[in-house]
Parts: structure tokens; C-alpha cells; sequence
């Protein structure tokens, strides 16, 4: 949904984003505490890689991609500093993100110290146990789980295990965050899909981070993590070179017809495949897979869904991956985890009830080795207008490696809202995501700094002549579209001067109404920090009028303007309004750009 269009300077604009600051305000201030206090917190800093990390890192079955090696480096770099590591990797299911987990564990282990790997669901804590125990099974390293498959006596023993130093590794859900969960000596926590875990969850996790080196794993972070990393505050990683002969996912949204069901499961089958059924309503799952049974009579037909008992669901999961289940009919408990290599066709039922971050990652349960892959997104005729663009944008990235551009478009499309806090809408989607990740960058810059910045609004500039980019200049209107997005953009007059030289290099010398254009966006850039309220600027002469309280050191003129033979006279004194008259030959707008830019020097300096 489109923001509303408020009038700029208007009341409801004033009140809007009043409110929108007090609550960026906030959620800012909270969260960037965190993170300035693991910058100043002294962490463990990690011996360098011994003969048995690069044993063990040589030992990998697959050669490392590019991105993968660099992202494992990266990785070991932070945890041999002593400030706490926060890193953010992110890479599609089946890039390898498990093996860097595997390889930052183990040198952490070496250290003496214990490291906890958090999972958003049973199955993929099971999954990680596997791969983190078969890797290093050479090594006296001791690996434990904690979840709902275990029973109260298995659960305790882990507990005292943990607590004696004897585990090194527990992986767990969010069981691992209770209160009774206590680690001889953590010193590294790796999460999983962090995404998946609700707020009281994350609040946990808040606590835990503050002075231990934190690995986030994800196919498609949210928005909110996706920011984070983006402006700096986390450091990330990207994977996006897949595993050899790995193909693209072929994706099709379509209504749900027993024909083309049939067809798609057929052909799964007669390849000697296995296939996803995902129906994400528990009380007609049964019903569905009834029907499911009906269209396929052959198949042998399995139901898992998180409600199910612990050791029932264990034996479902493992049929599946054995080979003795054809079709799994199951809820969104296999979005994490489950790696069938043989399973290569998914359906998803009412995919248009997901969200896009999430649909990506059940996407990626299938194409895990050299075959084709087949996604249907089965919807209702009267799907609405979001949805449906939510699902086009899967058709758009079936290219191995989306999950960053897919995350990318999912932070336009959802307009986000409260994108540092627990709330995914609001404030963004009033005010629209650009005007909030303004309002976002300065309050986390006015924060780090520690001060308060009066801002003031843009200055009303009044020229003659036109100021536009004439069709001859840039032809290709959706180009000339996007360069007055970026001069509206644009924050500074080192971004502006940017953009002339770049015009100049791609479409030629600079016609006057594009010079008048970019002059008048610096005007408004250098007005806006001096609090100047209205700018005239005219063939010989141009007049500045600061805003009430605003007191310039016009002092600061009298060198350069006498320079270029121009006279100053003061109109008013309160509030302060000059006049500029030009006396030789130099343009009155590039007199006025020069004026404003000796105030903004002279006003740094005293700063």
C-alpha cells in the first residue's frame, strides 16, 4: 500500500513525521547502545588457525567457492580480534553456509570454549547434530542437541553436561534461552535463520550477545537485519556462487487444478523423485493429503506438521529422507532444514498467505543437487494486487543465489515499518521507506555523535530561467525519471558536484538548464543547513532570507564576493535578509552557490 501524499510543510507531514522521529528515536537509541557496547567491550580473541583447523577445513568433501572462502576468512578474522565478532552471512540453502558454522566452531572449541548454535525448528537442529558430528568425529570435540525430541531425563543430562564443561557444541531451538540453560565457559554463538524466532526470543539473545562473537546465518534475512548489515552497524558476508552443476528452481503461480497437480507429481515420480505437498493448515491437512492419495493411488504418502509428537515426527522426517515416503504432504515445518537431495518438486497451497522471504526459503527444500527443480505456487482466481506481486517476484529470481535480491526487494515491497524493532508495520508505511531510512541514517548518526542537530526545512528558491533535463540531453524518459530521483535525494553537494561530473561524462556538456537545475538542488542542499527560509536569485542580483533566530557570520563574505565584484547590502536585520548585486560578468546563480558555500566553511569551522 502507497503512502499517502502529504503537502510538504503541512500540518499532518509536521505531526507524521514528528511521530516517526520520537519512535526511530527509541528504537535507535536501544539498539545502538547494544552495539556501541560491544565495540568497547573487551572479547575473547581466538589463537590463530592450528594444524588441526586447516586439517580438518581440507578435509571438506566439496571445494570451496569464492564467495564461501572469503566468507569462512572473514569469519576467523573477526573471531582472532578482541572485539566481539557480529557477522551476518548470508547465502542460499545448500551454498555452504553450514560448513562455515562447522569450521567457526571448531576453532572456538580449540580455545577452550563452548559454543551454542541456535535453530528455529526440531528438524533442523537434528540436521545441524548430523553435520556437525560427522565433520568432526575425528576430533575429540563433543557434540549435544537439545530439543523437543529428547525426554525430560535426556534433557537433563545435557543440562549438566553443558554446565560441567563436557559438551563443546550444543545445538538447539529456542530451548536452548531458558533460564535453567547454563554454559562453563560460551564463547561463541551461531544463529540460524534468526528471522524465525519470535521477539521475547530475541530479547534473550540481546543478553546472551553482549560481550561473545555472534555468527547470524541466513538464505534471506528480514528487512531489519538486512539494514543493519547494510549500513554498517553488522558486518556481512554474501554467498552467491552456487555448487557446481546446481540449476535454477523453475517457479510457476497458478490456481490449483487436479490435472496439473497430478502432471507435476507424475513426473517427479516417474524420474524416481520425491516431491513436497505444503498445506499449512493442520485441521485439513489430513483432508488434503486424503486427496493428494485419490489423484496418485501409487504413492506412499506421508503427513508432517509441528503438533505431531516428537518421535513420530522424527520417524516421518527420517521415512522422507530414506526414501520410503513419495510424497510428503507437510505444514511450513520443513521451511528449515530438511535436505532431501532426491526431493526436486514442491507445491505450496495458498502460497499467496506467505511472505516472500519466507516463501524463498521453502523454495530452497528443493534443487539441492543436479537435477531440475519444480515450484508451484498454487493460489485462488481472486488472489489480490500485493500478493501477487509478492509471488511474481519469485518467478522473477528463480537465479541461484537470489536470496540477497529477494530480501533486497522484500524491504521495498513491504515498506517495512519498525525495522529496528519487534513491529514489521507503521511509521514506513505512512511516511513511504525512502523518507524513513532518511529519518533512519540521521537519528543513528546524531546518536553515534551524541548531540542534538536542529534541523531545519528546505528553503523555498525562486530563479529565473528553466531548470530541467531537456528531452534532447536525456532521451530515455525512465532515465531522466531515475536522475531526478537521485538529485531529490541527494544530502550533500559533494553528492550534487558527483552527479554533474557523471553527466557529464555520459551525455556531454552540461546544457544551461541543467546547470540551473543542479545549481538550484546545491541552493537548497547549503539553504537547508544554514536555515536559510527563502532564496531569489535573479539576472543581477539575488536575495537570501534566514529563517527567525538564524545569525550567519556574513563577515565571512566579504572576501570572496568582493572577488567577484559583488556588492552586499542587509535588507533586514531580524530576521536577517541580505541582497547580493552583481557588478562583473559571473552568472548570479553560481555567485549565489559560491556565497553559501564560504557560510556552510565558516559555520563547520566554528563547530
Amino acid at each position: 500500500k502507497p503512502p499517502r501524499i502529504h503537502r510538504i510543510g503541512g500540518k499532518r507531514w509536521k505531526t507524521l513525521r514528528k511521530k516517526t522521529e520520537r519512535v526511530i528515536e527509541e528504537m535507535t537509541t536501544e539498539l545502538l547502545e547494544l552495539y556501541a557496547s560491544r565495540q568497547t567491550v573487551n572479547g575473547h580473541a581466538f589463537s590463530e588457525d592450528t594444524r588441526w583447523q586447516l586439517e580438518m577445513e581440507s578435509a571438506f568433501l566439496y571445494d570451496d567457492t569464492p564467495d564461501q572462502r572469503k566468507a569462512a576468512e572473514a569469519v576467523k578474522k573477526d573471531m582472532e580480534a578482541p572485539r566481539p565478532m557480529d557477522r551476518l552471512v548470508c547465502g542460499d540453502v545448500g551454498y555452504g553456509k553450514t560448513e562455515i558454522a562447522i569450521r567457526a566452531a571448531f576453532k572456538a572449541v580449540q580455545d577452550g570454549k563452548q559454543v551454542a548454535v541456535l535453530a528455529p525448528t526440531t528438524i533442523l537442529v537434528e540436521q545441524h547434530r548430523h553435520s556437525f558430528g560427522e565433520r568432526l568425529a575425528d576430533y575429540p570435540v563433543r557434540v549435544g542437541s537439545l530439543s523437543r525430541f529428547q525426554n525430560g531425563k535426556q534433557q537433563k543430562k545435557v543440562l549438566a553436561e553443558l554446565a560441567g564443561g563436557e559438551t563443546d557444541i550444543v545445538i538447539g531451538t529456542h530451548r536452548l534461552l531458558s533460564e535453567d540453560v547454563v554454559f562453563k565457559n560460551l564463547g561463541l554463538l551461531i544463529v540460524d535463520e534468526e528471522q524465525r524466532f519470535g521477539v521475547k526470543h530475541k530479547e534473550k539473545l540481546k543478553k546472551l550477545k553482549s560481550s561473545i562473537d555472534v555468527l547470524t546465518l541466513s538464505a534471506t534475512p528480514i528487512p531489519r537485519t538486512l539494514y543493519l548489515s547494510l549500513s554498517g552497524v553488522r558486518d556481512l558476508s554474501l554467498i552467491r556462487t552456487p555448487p557446481r552443476n546446481r540449476m535454477p528452481i523453475f517457479t510457476n503461480v497458478i490456481p490449483w487444478t487436479d490435472q496439473l497437480l497430478a502432471e507435476a507429481l507424475y513426473r517427479e515420480l516417474d524420474r524416481g523423485g520425491q516431491a513436497f505437498f505444503l498445506h499449512n493448515r493442520i485441521d485439513t491437512i489430513y483432508t488434503v493429503a486424503g486427496e493428494i492419495r485419490e489423484l496418485i493411488p501409487e504413492a506412499r504418502i506421508g503427513i508432517a506438521h509441528g503438533q505431531m509428537a516428537g518421535g513420530e515426527l522424527d520417524k516421518i522426517m527420517r521415512d522422507f529422507v530414506d526414501g520410503e515416503i513419495d510424497i510428503l504432504v507437510c505444514s511450513s515445518i520443513i521451511e528449515n532444514g530438511l535436505d532431501v537431495p532426491n526431493a526436486n518438486t514442491l507445491i505450496v497451497d495458498r502460497a499467496d498467505r506467505f511472505g516472500l522471504s519466507q516463501l524463498y526459503q521453502i523454495r530452497g527444500r528443493v534443487g539441492r543437487s543436479d537435477r531440475r527443480a519444480y515450484c508451484y505456487l498454487l493460489v485462488p482466481n481472486d488472489v489480490n494486487e500485493d500478493a501477487e506481486r509478492r509471488l511474481r517476484v519469485l518467478e522473477q529470481y528463480t537465479e541461484l543465489g537470489a536470496g540477497y535480491s529477494v530480501a533486497m526487494r522484500d524491504l521495498e515491497l513491504r515498506g517495512a515499518g519498525n525495522l529496528l524493532g519487534a513491529d514489521q508495520s507503521g511509521f514506513a508505511s505512512q511516511i513511504g521507506l525512502d523518507a524513513y531510512m532518511r529519518l533512519l541514517r540521521k537519528t543513528v548518526k546524531r546518536i553515534e555523535k551524541g548531540e542534538a542537530e536542529i534541523e531545519w526545512p528546505v528553503p523555498d528558491v525562486t530563479m529565473a530561467g528553466a531548470a530541467l533535463f531537456p528531452d534532447q540531453y536525456v532521451p530515455d524518459s525512465h532515465q531522466k525519471l531515475h536522475l531526478y530521483r537521485r538529485l531529490s535525494k541527494a544530502e550533500t553537494q559533494t553528492e550534487i558536484e558527483a552527479l554533474r561530473d557523471e553527466l557529464s561524462d555520459r551525455y556531454g556538456r552540461l546544457p544551461d538548464e541543467v546547470k540551473r537545475l543542479l545549481d538550484a538542488a546545491e541552493i537548497r542542499t547549503l539553504g537547508k543547513l544554514l536555515g536559510l527560509e527563502r532564496v531569489i536569485v535573479r539576472e543581477d542580483w539575488a536575495r537570501l532570507s534566514f529563517r527567525e533566530g538564524v545569525v550567519p557570520k556574513i563577515a565571512n563574505l566579504e572576501g570572496p564576493m568582493r572577488e567577484r565584484q559583488v556588492s552586499m547590502e542587509v535588507l533586514r536585520v531580524h530576521p536577517l535578509s541580505i541582497k547580493l548585486t552583481r557588478e562583473g560578468f559571473e552568472p548570479m546563480i553560481e555567485v549565489v552557490v559560491l556565497a553559501l558555500s564560504a557560510l556552510c566553511a565558516s559555520r563547520d569551522k566554528a563547530a
